[in-house]
Formats: C-alpha cells, structure tokens, sequence
C-alpha cells in the first residue's frame, strides 16, 4: 500500500476512535485533576459514570465533547504517524539488510514507530489536557478560548519545551503499546496469509 494511503487510512480511522472515546477521555481528565484540586473546589467524582452525568447537567452534554477538535487531531496524528513510521521503518531494515523479516524487525521498526507518534502527539496532548481541565464558569471568561490560544499561551508562559511535558511517561505508554501492536499485527497477517 502507498505510503499516502496508509496516512489516509491512519487518520481516518484514528478520527473515529477518537470521536467516540473523547468522552470517556474527558471524564478520566477531570477525575485525574480532581485530586489534585484544594478540597473545596473539588468535585468529587464517584465513577466516570458519576463525571458524565455531573458534567452533562452542570455544563451541558457538549461538555463531553470538549477538547474533541484536539482528541480527533491527536488520534489521527498517533494512528498516521504510527503506520506510515512503521512500514515505513521496516522496509528501510530490510532493503538495507540489517535485519531479515522476523520478530526482530518487528520490534525496532515497531519502537520507532511508537517514538515518532510520541514525538507527534506529545503536544497535542498537552494542550488538550490543559483545555479539557480548564474550569469554565458563567460569565467568567475562559482562561483558553481554544486548542491554538492554548498553545499560544503555554509556549509563551512556559517556553516550548513545555509542550513536552509528561514526554517520558508518554514514550513509556506509546513504545510497549505499539510495540505489542504491530508486533502482533505481524503474526495475525501471517497467520492469515497462510489460510
């Protein structure tokens, strides 16, 4: 498959996952950030059920889908990025013959594969963590009026290595999670190739 066609394929299908996902996304953000607010602003969240409907009621159903411009973006860019970098990482070993086509492969083209999606995602991730925990409150304007006033703002506040922050635990997720993927995928297209 050509190499535009796997972003194609990537993004679309990262897209998807990410619109019905954002949100259980969302929920998960708030009861993360709740324990670390000062016991009066808290929230106090039972459940991710509990910080649905607590959300829904207080700030409308929309707030589920807060942050999901940046969810959708974020998917799209790990799922593209994750293929296009491991096809693309593979047939590099093989043509140059540094390795033969086994587990092996599999697995380096699979961890740099999971490095460039964590590179790719590792600030969209920021911002859209920062968006969703934003507190919004009736007539008190917003502290992010959007994913790219966000960015401004932190980048201007915190210098751009900010964009990075959390990098370690995110190649600590993305690189064993991807390597078990593709891995995997590697064994299931060779089972099925032979039936």
């Amino acid at each position: 498959m050509p190499l535009v066609r796997k972003i194609v394929a990537g993004l679309i299908s990262g897209a998807v996952g990410a619109a019905v996902g954002n949100p259980a996304d969302v929920a998960m953000v708030r009861m993360q950030a709740d324990g670390r607010l000062p016991i009066e602003q808290r929230r106090n969240y039972k459940s991710v059920v509990d910080a649905l409907s607590q959300m829904s009621k207080q700030e409308g159903v929309a707030s589920l889908w807060r942050g999901s411009r940046l969810t959708v973006n974020r998917a799209m860019i790990v799922t593209a990025s994750q293929l296009a970098s491991y096809d693309q990482a593979k047939e590099m070993i093989l043509e140059k013959g540094l390795m033969s086509d086994g587990i092996g492969t599999h697995v380096a083209a699979s961890f740099l594969a999971g490095f460039v999606a964590s590179v790719a995602s590792n600030p969209i991730d920021v911002i859209k963590t920062r968006v969703m925990n934003m507190k919004v409150e009736p007539g008190v304007e917003p502290p992010y009026k959007g994913a790219l006033d966000c960015a401004l703002k932190t980048v201007k506040a915190e210098g751009p290595m900010a964009l990075y922050k959390g990098f370690i635990p995110t190649i600590s997720r993305q690189g064993p999670f991807t390597v078990v993927l593709f891995v995997t995928l590697e064994q299931v297209r060779k089972l099925l190739k032979d039936f």
